[in-house]
């Protein structure tokens, strides 16, 4: 496996098959893990075809399996990035890390992709944001991590 990100929240790694292997470590591990899981679910089931599938996850490990979205992008308009955020919410879903970082390119699909989604918030009525992953996302320390 090659390791993708090796930092103080997680570790990816990508397998010769292509699926990314994440463990989840770090401050509020469980918690990231958890909602990354339900997000990338919710998606899944609204038929939303830019971001990782779950293939498997394990709830004692804080391990997650998705499908590859592709590769990092380096570049991107500030419209087309605000553009593909944008298409996200009408699935039903805020990112709340809405980088460069979190977006990908899949060259088999011929799209732009959006990953990492451990501090997304799910918009709909029993769905609720959840105001401590949001704090926790917008501290300077989590940036780039």
């Amino acid at each position: 496996m090659q390791e993708a990100k090796n930092t103080a929240r997680a570790l990816v790694r990508i397998g010769y098959d292509g699926r990314v292997h994440k463990y989840f470590r770090g401050p509020q591990a469980r918690e990231r893990f958890e909602n990354e899981v339900r997000v990338l679910r919710f998606l899944q089931e609204r038929g939303c075809h830019f971001v990782p599938r779950v293939l498997e996850s394990d709830d004692q490990m804080l391990y997650l399996v998705t499908s590859n979205a592709g590769s990092r992008v380096e570049h991107i308009s500030d419209t087309k990035r605000a553009k593909l955020f944008e298409k996200l919410e009408q699935y039903g879903v805020r990112h709340e890390d809405a980088e460069v970082r979190n977006i990908t390119y899949d060259e088999r699909a011929g799209q732009f992709c959006i990953i990492d989604f451990e501090f997304a918030s799910i918009l709909e009525a029993g769905h609720p944001a959840s105001p401590e992953m949001r704090s926790v996302a917008n501290r300077e320390e989590w940036r780039d991590a």
